[in-house]
């Protein structure tokens, strides 16, 4: 499983539109820049409460980048 089927996955799961989550991808040289952009009815589920959703989904999407040697960053567009 790639960086940006495992965020597809979490997101996915947490939302109440699945088909409205999307996924873009921009790599360079030493990062990943994962966009995720959901449904405006779904951010708050995303974000979670005092930020702890995205904040967990940031350390498990850094854990899987550390793989590759390279450093991920989770934006969440509105």
């Amino acid at each position: 499983m790639n960086i940006k089927e495992l965020l597809m996955t979490m997101a996915t799961s947490l939302v109440d539109h699945p088909d409205d989550v999307e996924v873009n991808v921009v790599e360079a040289e030493s990062s990943v820049v994962l966009e995720l952009k959901v449904n405006p009815e779904d951010i708050g589920k995303v974000i979670g409460k005092e930020g702890k959703t995205a904040k967990a989904m940031r350390t498990i999407l850094s854990a899987s980048a550390s793989k590759l040697n390279k450093r991920s960053i989770l934006e969440i567009l509105e």
